[in-house]
């Protein structure tokens, strides 16, 4: 087996290369001649460096034959169809072996990325044809540099956008660096920065599932539960993901539990936000695919049978027809 990461040691020497605190700028990806461009979901825009990504009937949230996919508008009235505007940040501090993005572009690889500030990308996202409402900053691990994302909702208020732009930032819970980097005064503007939301992904829903779709030790994934609690007391609004591959403990419906009442101990209604996410082969992923990632193409969907039973014996059914941005964390 492949030694883990040393997620501290590699997230330092990772951030290092993904921006530059005297210019004020950022790494993001170059999309065009990846294989991440290959996939139906990839519509690249701003000159190689951003996508616009389409949601429509959400297929990438696991569901039942029973039940639908629960909506997660992000702010938006109720509708069919979501836009939005994606930058990635071309680090990653964990390889987790589904993930869509080509894994040069999540090493710092500054072949196939450039330095932007916050400025440059607010202005090309503007500058494109019906700009989508939804300004999504992602990677890779955004929170690498968490001053981007600062930075992004200055930029926004600079042109009067303030509130007018959602700003969505998705976070691998995986460091503090939030905390070590900026101020107080900061973390509150960006809490309290209105139409902004965060997404936390869990990986896995133990610690052995953990470590085998994160490469990461499998301690770490205690971490995921304190960061993710620290933010929600900062006032964040948050939401988060959940993936359920790895590998079938002996008894799946104790591991699923367990899982569910940590996120309560959180906030009891943490699990209405939380998505389980399909994964499913990305044009990238195929080329990582080995016997047991495989097998857990198939086992995530017992596992999500247990989630589904989980949630459906702790709430209503009126609180899980909920849309996920209905549901309250306070």
């Amino acid at each position: 087996m492949p030694k883990p990461i040393d997620t501290d040691r590699f997230s330092k020497t990772l951030r290092e290369r993904l921006f530059d605190p005297a210019t004020r700028e950022v790494l993001i990806a170059y999309l065009p001649d990846s294989h991440e461009a290959e996939d139906a979901y990839t519509k690249i825009n701003c000159a190689g460096y951003g996508r616009i990504r389409t949601y429509e009937n959400y297929t990438l949230h696991l569901r039942t034959r029973d039940h639908g996919a629960r909506p997660m508008f992000r702010g938006h009235p109720p509708q069919q169809q979501l836009r939005t505007q994606v930058f990635q940040l071309a680090g990653c501090n964990w390889r987790c072996w589904y993930c869509f993005v080509d894994d040069d572009r999540l090493s710092g690889n500054r072949k196939v990325s450039r330095f932007f500030t916050a400025e440059q990308l607010v202005e090309m996202y503007l500058g494109q044809p019906h700009p989508p409402g939804v300004l999504d900053l992602s990677g890779g691990q955004p929170d690498l540099v968490p001053e981007w994302t600062l930075w992004t909702m200055q930029a926004l208020e600079e042109r009067g956008l303030r509130g007018a732009t959602y700003v969505w930032s998705d976070d691998n819970l995986s460091t503090r660096y939030l905390w070590e980097h900026l101020s107080s005064s900061e973390i509150e503007y960006m809490a309290t920065f209105p139409r902004h939301s965060r997404v936390g992904c869990f990986k896995g829903f133990d610690p052995a599932s953990f470590a085998h779709t994160s490469g990461a030790e499998p301690e770490l994934f205690d971490r995921q539960f304190d960061v993710f609690r620290d933010l929600l007391a900062e006032g964040f609004d948050l939401y988060a993901y959940a993936t359920f591959t790895g590998p079938l403990p002996s008894d799946p419906g104790s591991a699923v539990a367990s899982f569910v009442d940590r996120l309560q101990e959180i906030h009891p209604n943490l699990p209405l936000r939380t998505v389980p996410l399909r994964i499913h082969p990305f044009a990238t992923t195929q080329q990582r695919l080995n016997p047991s990632r495989r097998s857990a193409l198939t086992t995530q969907h017992e596992v999500y049978d247990h989630w589904d039973a989980e949630l459906a014996a702790r709430f209503s059914d009126e609180l899980l027809q909920l849309p996920s941005d209905e549901v309250v964390l306070a």
